[in-house]
């Protein structure tokens, strides 16, 4: 860069030939861009990405942020926008939420989401209300929803879930036993009888051909 009225001068107190700006005008912030091994002063009316604006009484100057994955700052601990791909919390930046916040898709931002609380132990194994007559049935937990989120868009996790389950007598005691049951007792007997008949018959056969 040529010292003089060339751009990398503009808004300088005072402009080096060989490293651009060393002092800027009021209001303006200082920014040592560098560029391989090359490095040159600039004055600026913003920071650019990552980094943030501190005022001095001496000089202003644009400061680099110190959080991992910010595109803008407050400070150098307190991230106000992340890089794409981020969610901010409390001027952080991560890939996912943290624990008990949901992600704020349009903003990019985690809030505080839907808060629920421990599973409650598993009930009794049932089917058609009825805790026997039937090989397999269904158990179901539960939980509670401790706190509602703050906006209500973002839903809460499921509060009940069943599974299948053997159930502990599959006879109601004294009472009657399932149709289906009955059905295959009935079809046993009338196959024995069916066999006894046919074997009558092959003895009554076999004495008359003798």
């Amino acid at each position: 860069a040529n010292y003089g009225p060339n751009p990398i001068c503009k808004g300088c107190l005072s402009c080096s030939k060989d490293n651009g700006c060393i002092r800027c005008q009021h209001k303006l912030f200082f920014f040592l861009r560098r560029e391989g091994m090359r490095q040159y002063g600039e004055c600026l009316h913003s920071c650019p990405s990552g980094y943030y604006g501190l005022r001095t009484p001496d000089m202003n100057r644009c400061s680099r942020c110190r959080i991992e994955n910010c595109d803008s700052c407050f400070s150098r601990d307190f991230c106000t926008k992340c890089k794409t791909g981020f969610y901010s919390h409390r001027g952080r930046c991560f890939r996912g939420c943290p624990a008990g916040f949901a992600a704020l898709e349009e903003l990019m931002e985690c809030v505080e989401g839907c808060e629920v609380g421990q599973w409650s132990e598993w009930g009794t194994c049932s089917r058609n209300n009825k805790t026997c007559g039937f090989k397999w049935g269904l158990e179901t937990r539960t939980r509670q929803i401790v706190k509602k989120p703050a906006k209500d868009t973002i839903p809460c996790p499921t509060i009940a879930e069943s599974r299948r389950c053997k159930m502990a007598m599959r006879h109601c005691p004294g009472g009657k036993r399932p149709a289906k049951t009955k059905d295959k007792k009935k079809k046993k007997k009338n196959l024995m009888e069916r066999a006894q008949k046919q074997h009558s018959i092959f003895l009554a056969t076999d004495k008359t051909s003798q």
